[in-house]
């Protein structure tokens, strides 16, 4: 995909309802909503069997050529806004990634007491380390090649195990990660990087019969250690998007269940977006997730 023209970008958001249209009973003026930034067919069959993140004919919002979110007003519909009570914009447009990590967390069946290592602390692993600790993970290891995102996954959660990635071979990773576990190897991997060495680090860390759910987004193409799975019977299980989660995340953030208000670093506003991008593009800037605000 190449985008040659201007475009519209933000997929992530939360704002209020300014009109409505007379057939819309469950929404009026005023009510704070979080958006679920697609739009879909109705008609296909990922739609009429409940799993319309596979719609065939969706609009995304954000991917070319679909406008995006950043921006004052938005004509969306009525069923994709999602009322957020008292919840802040902030924790509402984290319903996002929430919602990533709740689409891998439902698909990828862990189990309390499982050992559950998580590839990658960035914002989308940070969530889904919140998502094992709250389902009963124990151990809890989380990876990056970045000692200042480990330190802030610890603070986070003080009870995970952080677990800082050096450059060796995928076996060899593997080995180390096993380690920090203190020798037990985990039953599941939440894959969140899609970077081809952290992927094959985790099939070979996963023990026999566990599972590598991989949420991170990659290349077109990547090589795995293909006879480590297939001997160690360790399955390979992706996602696209999520399905069906604003309401569970909703409740998680409205319940304390999930607490998101550490993940927003810096904050912006509308004007202020190009300084929001270069922030968020700066490995020295400490930044997880860079907020664009508008609120006039």
């Amino acid at each position: 995909m190449v985008v040659v023209g201007d475009h519209i970008l933000g997929h992530e958001s939360a704002g209020d309802i300014i009109a409505v249209h007379h057939s819309v009973k469950h929404l009026k003026v005023g009510d704070r909503v979080a958006v679920e930034p697609n739009v879909i067919c109705n008609a296909c069959e990922p739609c009429l069997t409940g799993r319309y993140n596979g719609c065939e004919n969706v609009d995304f919002l954000s991917t070319p050529p679909v406008p995006g979110l950043l921006r004052r007003y938005v004509n969306h519909p009525a069923v994709w806004c999602h009322k957020i009570g008292n919840m802040s914009y902030e924790n509402g447009s984290m319903l996002e990634p929430l919602s990533v990590a709740l689409a891998g967390m439902q698909r990828a069946k862990m189990q309390l007491g499982d050992a559950v290592l998580v590839c990658g602390a960035g914002p989308i692993g940070l969530i889904t380390l919140l998502c094992c600790a709250a389902a009963g993970a124990c151990p809890l290891v989380i990876t990056d090649i970045s000692e200042s995102r480990l330190a802030f996954a610890k603070e986070l959660c003080p009870r995970v195990i952080t677990h800082k990635v050096e450059r060796m071979s995928a076996e060899d990773s593997a080995k180390a990660i096993v380690k920090s576990f203190g020798g037990v190897e985990p039953a599941l991997t939440m894959e969140c990087t899609g970077v081809e060495s952290s992927i094959a680090a985790a099939i070979w860390a996963t023990k026999f019969g566990g599972k590598v759910f991989i949420i991170g987004v990659g290349k077109n193409e990547i090589n795995i250690p293909f006879m480590r799975a297939s001997v160690r019977e360790v399955d390979i299980q992706l996602q696209y998007r999520y399905c069906n989660t604003w309401p569970r995340a909703i409740r998680l953030v409205e319940s304390g269940v999930i607490d998101l208000s550490k993940l927003v670093t810096h904050r912006f506003s509308l004007e202020d977006a190009l300084k929001a991008f270069e922030t968020s593009a700066d490995p020295e800037s400490g930044a997880i997730k860079v907020q664009i605000q508008s609120f006039n």
